[in-house]
């Protein structure tokens, strides 16, 4: 009990308040979000069909060299992302072994929040944190993408005997992988967002929870509201 009491004394109410707002807020439309992609059309869900007509075709082409380029190019993004993110993640550990010449440089930023070393330290892991989390899902997204070649290069050639139920079930297959790539690569995109978010918090927590607000609420527009997906389903 005294040691979750001094855990909780690390930081201000408010501050405990900011962190955890922003951290349900990020769980909380995670999981909104799959379920609202259930009954109207996302981003993900529009590009997931396409994904799946593209595999389709796979299987009457001849020729299946740009289809292979196109899969292995898919992975160049989070391949770029998780190289940055390393950058990043070194940056702030950094930062952890000068904490005293970071602090006071923070003090000097207008409107930024006079804070101890030790609650700046802890400001600082929480948002590693945050990008080591978003390392885990480019790599992994780079991995599943390296999967979905794999079944294109190992799909049987055009003039096979395919039967109308097999090419749906490769299309649905390979389709559905190169979606989980899509969608963890979408996660570690989301982990940015709210890193950009936790930012906010070495100003204020207020201004931490509004930028988690206007966060959330970008993702929701650009998800579900934007001109991509009217595009898309049109």
């Amino acid at each position: 009990m005294s040691l979750t009491l001094n855990a909780l004394g690390l930081l201000p109410a408010i501050d405990w308040l900011a962190v955890v707002m922003l951290f349900a807020a990020w769980v909380g439309y995670a999981r909104f979000a799959g379920k609202l992609a259930g009954s109207r059309p996302s981003i993900l869900a529009a590009t997931n069909r396409v994904r799946r007509q593209w595999m389709w075709r796979t299987t009457t082409r001849e020729n299946r060299v740009v289809d292979g380029m196109v899969a292995q190019n898919l992975s160049t993004s989070p391949s770029f992302f998780a190289s940055t993110t390393i950058l990043i993640i070194g940056g702030l550990l950094a930062v952890l072994g000068t904490t005293d010449k970071a602090t006071e440089f923070v003090r000097e930023i207008p409107f930024a929040a006079r804070t101890s070393v030790l609650v700046f330290d802890v400001k600082v892991a929480v948002l590693t944190a945050i990008f080591v989390y978003a390392f885990f899902r480019f790599t992994w997204s780079m991995r599943q993408y390296s999967f979905g070649v794999l079944l294109v290069a190992a799909a049987p050639t055009h003039d096979h005997p395919w039967t109308d139920e097999e090419r749906d079930a490769f299309a649905e297959r390979a389709g559905r992988i190169m979606g989980l790539a899509a969608e963890t690569f979408n996660d570690g995109l989301r982990a940015y967002y709210m890193a950009f978010a936790l930012i906010a918090w070495f100003f204020s927590p207020w201004a931490c929870l509004a930028a988690t607000a206007f966060v959330v609420f970008v993702l929701y527009q650009r998800e579900f509201r934007s001109e991509v997906l009217a595009a898309l389903i049109g």
